[in-house]
């Protein structure tokens, strides 16, 4: 089993970091899985070695990452050079070719409406991910029904901002929640 599949097993909050002036915090939070989403590509590697020299697994968000092309290349360049413990993307192709390359995968999806949901299975089922995230993360109904219908262990993103969210969320369904909250990252 990777390491990070433990950790979020472990610890079902990951801490969600839009903002390179607060990586330093989530180094020091007791979150063991971080989530970038933010830097380019020529911080990426160096903020995936600070986080890896404190136990820590990181995955790279490859549309919020900046200076990255949105072919496979992008994944070969992650792969190779910042070497986290996977990726996060809302792109199929980008989540086959990572898996191809032995990083583990989240792929992103937004429900906006009930046909959103709809292709969100259909494309889960097609591209297999480690983990989906649906956003916004404070839907239990769906979680739930979701949770039957993906083979994907299922993180919660989004509008996460209270402990009862968080815990509403891994009741519904949920296997981890992201959360750019700080104070939550130590739950």
């Amino acid at each position: 089993m990777h390491p990070a599949l433990s950790l979020m097993e472990e610890n079902p909050v990951i801490a969600a970091v839009r903002d390179p002036a607060r990586w330093q915090q989530a180094l020091a939070s007791p979150a063991p899985v971080l989530f970038l989403l933010c830097g380019d590509i020529l911080t990426a590697r160096g903020l995936v070695d600070a986080a890896r020299t404190r136990g820590k697994q990181v995955f790279v968000h490859m549309e919020l990452l900046g200076g990255l092309g949105r072919d496979n290349r992008a994944v070969d360049f992650i792969a190779g050079e910042v070497r986290p413990a996977g990726i996060i993307s809302t792109r199929s192709a980008q989540i086959r070719c990572a898996r191809e390359r032995g990083l583990l995968t989240v792929q992103r999806f937004f429900l906006l409406d009930s046909q959103s949901v709809d292709t969100t299975v259909e494309t889960a089922r097609s591209t297999r991910p480690d983990f989906v995230e649906l956003m916004p993360g404070i839907l239990p109904g769906v979680l739930r029904s979701l949770s039957g219908k993906l083979e994907s262990g299922i993180i919660a993103g989004g509008l996460i901002e209270t402990r009862a969210q968080v815990m509403e969320a891994l009741s519904a369904g949920a296997r981890n929640v992201s959360t750019s909250r700080e104070e939550l990252w130590e739950l």
